[in-house]
């Protein structure tokens, strides 16, 4: 008998040892570091492109030969974020939870020996126990922590995917950012250009007596305020592109060449107020995760509740005592609820709830209120937009009656690079009303929840 108990034991532990995890060290070191954090295999990102797979991203065929357009930022952003690979995490660890919230909890076993080792021992043997117990609450709570643990895990991919999306529209605003900077600073060096030439010529007139120092500082002046400006230009799209580069997870070295055309080419595809709202709530997928979040509470109130009830623990016990005598039985064990009937937790998953219930209120509220102003900001801008286009226009032919004017002796050179500056700073004021339109429209998409127009 005590040979089998042996082998039984034995055979247990090795049972149970199969069946635990194996620790494997993962240490942060520079190796570790540099290799997750290098530049990303474009081939590998244009294979990850056309199978991606989002509620809103769709596969896209990415060719970075030819430069990238802002919908290829979108999903770039999203493959090779390194700030997304945190909030990918999260997914593994609320599977992990998931999984820990089906696991029954283990039965004990108890087992228990006595020996004879002095009086009148004369006929005794070895006494031994066996216990078996286990706590039998748990499957009350077993199927709510489930579904609460489920609802969590839906929850935080509909949250990851969220981000994403956030991550993958915070891409297209700055490469439309770079493409109005390019824009900016292909005006401002032509203008520059220009205006060299005719400091050379200006130069030759002053020295044949034809035109006076004044006039010549006049041109020195407006060249070099326009060259200021084409400096200030390269600076903010130096910072742009480093930006881009870091969103879309490339070194800060890495030029990543924009496609031709790139930016909003129509501005006339916007959505009424009513149009957004229509169904949002079942497309916006931080609403859904906030949705899902709810259910989880409802989940986990239910197992708060459930888990009010006293601790029943069941077993059955085998022994012998020191006179061979053999008995088996079983016991009950009830906590008595006289303290804690987990009141605590009650009210945790109660307040829990009703917070999450109004968080979702207030972020329905917040979302029409910023469509309403998005709207009426993308409105004013539009006016503002084709009233600088028509101004411009309007100063692109002022500016060569003017230069006619100076030709023929009837305009001062002063007048005439006054409506150069003018025409100049007008393009640039345009362009940049464009972009904040630009923005205003990403800004719109965010709010919405989906794609509006195209690029």
């Amino acid at each position: 008998m005590k040979k089998s108990w042996k082998y039984f034991v034995l055979m247990a532990i090795l049972l149970i040892a199969q069946g635990c995890a194996v620790y494997r060290p993962k240490p942060i070191d520079e190796q570790a570091v540099s290799r997750t954090l290098s530049s990303p295999d474009e081939k590998s990102i244009c294979i990850k492109a056309r199978q991606i797979n989002h509620p809103i991203l769709k596969p896209r065929n990415i060719d970075f030969k030819n430069g990238i357009s802002a919908q290829d930022a979108a999903i770039i952003a999203v493959i090779a974020n390194p700030a997304l690979r945190e909030e990918r995490d999260r997914i593994g660890v609320a599977n992990a939870q998931l999984l820990q919230a089906g696991i029954l909890p283990n039965p004990t076993f108890g087992y228990s020996s006595d020996f004879p080792i002095g009086g009148n021992t004369a006929g005794t043997v070895t006494a031994y126990g066996l216990g078996l117990d286990w706590d039998i609450r748990s499957l009350l709570t077993r199927g709510a922590k489930v579904d609460a643990a489920r609802a969590e895990a839906a929850s935080v991919n509909l949250r990851t995917a969220w981000d994403e999306w956030q991550v993958a529209e915070s891409a297209k605003r700055h490469v439309y950012r770079l493409s109005y900077l390019e824009k900016q600073l292909a005006v401002g060096r032509e203008e520059e250009a220009g205006l060299r030439k005719n400091l050379v010529a200006v130069k030759k007139a002053v020295g044949m007596g034809d035109m006076t120092a004044v006039d010549l500082s006049a041109v020195d002046a407006t060249l070099r305020k326009i060259h200021t400006s084409v400096l200030d230009i390269e600076k903010k799209q130096e910072q742009e592109r480093l930006t881009l580069n870091q969103i879309l997870g490339f070194p800060p070295g890495s030029v990543i060449p924009l496609a031709k055309g790139t930016g909003r080419t129509s501005f006339n595809d916007v959505p009424s107020l009513a149009e957004i709202m229509k169904g949002i709530e079942r497309r916006r997928l931080d609403l859904l995760a906030l949705k899902m979040g709810y259910k989880s509470r409802e989940a986990s109130l239910r197992a708060a509740i459930r888990a009010q009830f006293p601790k029943i623990n069941i077993g059955f016990s085998h022994a012998r005592d020191n006179t061979d005598v053999i008995s088996a039985g079983f016991s009950v064990s009830i906590s008595l609820p006289f303290f804690d009937r987990n009141q605590g937790r009650i009210a945790i998953e109660k307040a829990g709830r009703r917070q999450l219930f109004d968080e979702y209120l207030n972020r329905v509220y917040k979302t029409r209120a910023d469509a309403a102003a998005i709207l009426t900001n993308i409105k004013s801008v539009e006016k503002q937009v084709d009233a600088a286009d028509k101004a411009s226009k309007s100063l692109q032919r002022l500016v060569h009656i003017s230069y006619r004017g100076f030709l023929e002796g009837n305009i001062d050179v002063l007048s005439y690079y006054d409506e150069v500056n003018r025409l100049f700073s007008r393009k640039l004021e345009t362009l940049k009303l464009k972009q904040e339109l630009a923005d205003l429209h990403v800004a719109l998409e965010i709010t919405s929840g989906e794609f509006l127009g195209r690029e």
